[in-house]
């Protein structure tokens, strides 16, 4: 009974995962406390609200291009390669914005950051999804989610305080520390993968072959479309929510991001258990639509009473969808395409965030925050319509194919 009862509930904690969700948490640490501080020092050295906008577009659009190549690569050569290879070069453009003292040199700086983070993320989240065991995929993401949850409580609170006590020097410092532990954490993973020694390079699949890598995953469009209108209006809420505060006569917003990292905290998990049990469909429109509700109370938010209930059903909302999603899109492929799915993925997530930033930056300076928060309604309204139109019926066809085998 009790090896029955094993092989229905396989073991996710072992070593590999623990490991690479410390470097998951460390490397968005190091991302969160620059998050919401590069803007402030972007207009510390005359940049504009536009500029604010571009210095999370840039970044997002940078990993969006380099992910694609990253997947490739990740399934032709292995995972801990590239990994490491994308985590130096995040260091060392943490590193030298020491040294950006223009506007332009900051944002050249900035996309060579998000070329860092598409491939250490996209390689991070396919090594997790080869150690996840596939009768707990959701659940497992949900807990290696966790780990950019507890690091979003952390990093936004750190960063802030650190440029209103310190310097930005001192800030870069702090964010690039973060990405070396990263990397020497990194450093001492290895596991028997889906082909072998997945972190030591191998590249070999069943049979002897090789696995040729490939740019873009087909399969994953579906969820990652949901994605990309599910991130739209997260890049507004990354980017412009301490002006927003201030603007309402908040003086201090850290408490936002700490109420919403500890319900997400306990959301992701719960949701992706959920999910595995009663299937993605049941929770993903909820999902959409706290997100969609958390949009309008942020429009009329006046008090820190407000902004706190928009970030709690905002955390809902995202820790139901973002779990369910990426372990859609694994569930989709083989397992030598994990790589370019994840990529896939990650990019959609990416481009939301980024375009989104930009768009709202755009909207803000001509019809102010709380216009720019309410029309973020649209873009979870279009999740909706993607989900019912493209990624209801595949779902409804993968279901079909289970149950005639």
């Amino acid at each position: 009974m009790n090896s029955d009862k094993s092989a229905v509930q396989p073991d996710i904690w072992t070593r590999p995962f623990m490991l690479i969700v410390l470097v998951n948490f460390l490397m968005f640490t190091s991302m969160y406390v620059l998050l919401p501080t590069l803007p402030v020092y972007a207009k510390s050295i005359g940049g504009s609200e536009t500029v604010a906008g571009l210095i999370v577009g840039l970044f997002t659009f940078a990993a969006v291009l380099v992910r694609p190549f990253s997947g490739s690569l990740l399934d032709s050569k292995g995972r801990k390669a590239v990994m490491i290879a994308g985590i130096a070069i995040f260091i060392v453009s943490a590193v030298s914005f020491t040294w950006a003292y223009l506007v332009w040199m900051l944002l050249a700086l900035r996309i060579v950051h998000g070329l860092g983070w598409g491939v250490t993320t996209t390689a991070s989240g396919t090594v997790a999804s080869d150690i996840i065991p596939a009768a707990r995929r959701g659940e497992g993401m949900g807990y290696y989610g966790m780990s950019s949850t507890i690091a979003m409580s952390i990093g936004p609170a750190l960063g802030l305080a650190i440029i209103n006590n310190y310097s930005f020097k001192l800030l870069f410092l702090v964010s690039a520390l973060f990405a070396v532990a990263g990397l020497l954490i990194g450093l001492f993973i290895n596991y028997d993968g889906i082909s072998g020694k997945m972190g030591e390079g191998s590249t070999e699949v069943a049979g002897g072959t090789k696995t040729k890598g490939v740019l873009f995953e087909k399969s994953s469009v579906p969820p990652s479309l949901v994605m990309f209108f599910a991130s739209l209006s997260y890049g507004g809420i990354v980017t412009f929510m301490k002006p927003y505060a201030d603007f309402r006569g908040i003086e201090n917003i850290g408490p936002f991001f700490t109420v919403y990292a500890l319900v997400l905290l306990f959301s992701r998990p719960v949701m992706g258990r959920m999910a595995d049990k009663y299937g993605a469909g049941r929770l993903l429109v909820p999902g959409i639509l706290f997100i969609a509700t958390a949009l309008l109370i942020l429009m009329n938010a006046s008090s820190m009473t407000g902004f706190l209930l928009a970030a709690i059903l905002y955390s809902i909302g995202f820790g139901a969808v973002h779990p369910i999603l990426s372990a859609l899109v694994i569930s989709f492929v083989v397992p030598e395409r994990r790589g370019a799915a994840n990529a896939t993925f990650a990019s959609a997530m990416d481009m939301g965030i980024g375009l989104g930033a930009v768009i709202l930056g755009a909207i803000s300076e001509r019809a102010g925050y709380s216009l720019m928060y309410g029309s973020s309604t649209v873009f979870a309204l279009l999740a909706l319509v993607v989900y019912f139109a493209i990624l209801r019926p595949r779902l409804a066809e993968q279901k079909l194919k289970g149950e005639n085998r």
